[in-house]
C-alpha cells in the first residue's frame, strides 16, 4: 500500500495536480487516496528522500520548489552533461538506437497537443539520447538530475509556440547524430537547452503576475 501510494503521489507532483509550495496533508491524501494513514506515511517520507517533498518551517511538508536561480543552475549543468552525451551519441550509437530516436520524433508529433503526455515522452526521448552516448558515468549524472526536473513539471508543453520548435530541434538533433556529426549535434541540443530555459523562466514571471 505503501508504494501504491506513493507512485501516485510521484505522479501527481510529475504531473502538476500536486503543485510546487502545495502543502502535504497525511490526512487529505489519506481521504484522496481512499488509504489509511500508515501508506501515506510512508509515502511521504519516500518523496521526501527523494527531495520531492520538503519541509517547510510554519508550513510543514510541501512539494519542493525551484527557483529562478536554482532553474538557471539546473540548466547550466544540463547544458555540460547533455552536449556531452549529444556528441558521444553521434559517435557511439548504434543504427538501432538511431532508428529509436528517429520513432520517437515521428511519434512526439502525435503527443504535441497532450501536454501531460508530451512532457512524458520528451523525457524518454532524452533517457533513450542518454543512453546512446553508452558512457555509464555520464548516465549516472544525468540520472540525478531526474527529480528537479519532474518539479520543473509540464510547463513548456503548454506553450504551442515552445512545443513546435522543441519539436523541430529534436528533428534537428537526430539527424545530427544520424550523420554521426557531434559538433552538429552538441550545436543542437545546446539550442534545444537554451529554447527550454527561456520557455521555463518566462512561465515561472507570467505565474509570479498572478
Amino acid at each position: 500500500m505503501g508504494q501504491a501510494a506513493y507512485e501516485q503521489l510521484h505522479e501527481a507532483i510529475e504531473t502538476g495536480a500536486l503543485k510546487p509550495g502545495d502543502r502535504i496533508s497525511v490526512n487529505a491524501l489519506a481521504e484522496t487516496l481512499q488509504m489509511s494513514r500508515t501508506p501515506v506515511r510512508e509515502a511521504i517520507a519516500w518523496l521526501e528522500t527523494d527531495g520531492l517533498v520538503v519541509h517547510e518551517p510554519y508550513l510543514g511538508r510541501v512539494v519542493a520548489s525551484l527557483d529562478r536561480q536554482m532553474i538557471t543552475e539546473l540548466y547550466a549543468i544540463r547544458l555540460v552533461l547533455e552536449t556531452t552525451a549529444a556528441g558521444l551519441a553521434a559517435q557511439n550509437a548504434t543504427e538501432a538506437e538511431i532508428a529509436v530516436l528517429q520513432d520517437m520524433v515521428d511519434l512526439e508529433q502525435q503527443v504535441l497537443g497532450d501536454p501531460i503526455r508530451r512532457e512524458r515522452h520528451n523525457r524518454r526521448f532524452h533517457e533513450a539520447l542518454y543512453r546512446s552516448a553508452h558512457n555509464r558515468y555520464l548516465l549516472t549524472s544525468l540520472k540525478a538530475l531526474q527529480t528537479p526536473m519532474i518539479l520543473l513539471g509540464p510547463a513548456t508543453a503548454s506553450d504551442p509556440d515552445r512545443l513546435q520548435s522543441a519539436y523541430a530541434e529534436h528533428i534537428e538533433l537526430v539527424r545530427s547524430i544520424a550523420r554521426h556529426d557531434p559538433d552538429a549535434a552538441r550545436t543542437a541540443i545546446t539550442q534545444h537547452l537554451a529554447g527550454g530555459q527561456r520557455a521555463r523562466l518566462r512561465h515561472m514571471m507570467q505565474r509570479e503576475q498572478y
